[in-house]
């Protein structure tokens, strides 16, 4: 078989296939935590009313964070296919965005009440903040070599 006409027949049955066992089923771990996690923190919300202020807005962002995370495993769950690094993409920024909030927070609890614990929560935040990091840059590596071979096979599909 014609090396070119393989490689054209692997792209197309890597675009019509489904989602790997092992992503789907990493989306429903992910989909399964992250509805526990806002399940536990929503009712500890509405059944705590007594809660100082700070308390109560650590909970709602809490709460959505682990929403979003159900969106993102909901979506690549309902897509069924492959989506070619772009949710590793979304979930690296939602990573970082999330672990940069909570490195914040913790830096100002540290300034604050100079705690050892809090102190301990901001150098827990600042190593957390980077493994984010890197994650998102590997992502984004790995989309942006995924796109240029996606470019390269249009190419070639023009050219013939």
């Amino acid at each position: 078989m014609n090396p070119e006409l393989q490689s054209m027949n692997e792209v197309r049955a890597l675009a019509a296939g489904e989602l790997s066992l092992k992503a789907r089923l990493g989306y429903v771990a992910l989909l399964l935590v992250s509805a526990a996690m806002a399940a536990v923190v929503i009712s500890l919300w509405w059944t705590e009313t007594a809660l100082p202020l700070r308390t109560q807005l650590a909970f709602g962002a809490l709460s959505l964070i682990g929403l979003s995370w159900m969106v993102l495993a909901s979506w690549a769950l309902r897509a069924r296919r492959p989506l070619f690094a772009r949710d590793r993409v979304i979930a690296g920024r939602m990573a970082t965005a999330f672990t940069a909030s909570f490195t914040v927070g913790a830096g100002i609890a540290a300034l604050i009440t100079g705690s050892a614990a809090a102190y301990g929560a901001l150098a827990t935040g600042i190593v957390m903040l980077f493994a984010a990091m890197f994650a998102l840059q590997s992502a984004r590596r790995a989309f942006l070599a995924l796109a240029a071979r996606r470019a390269q096979l249009a190419q070639e599909l023009a050219s013939r």
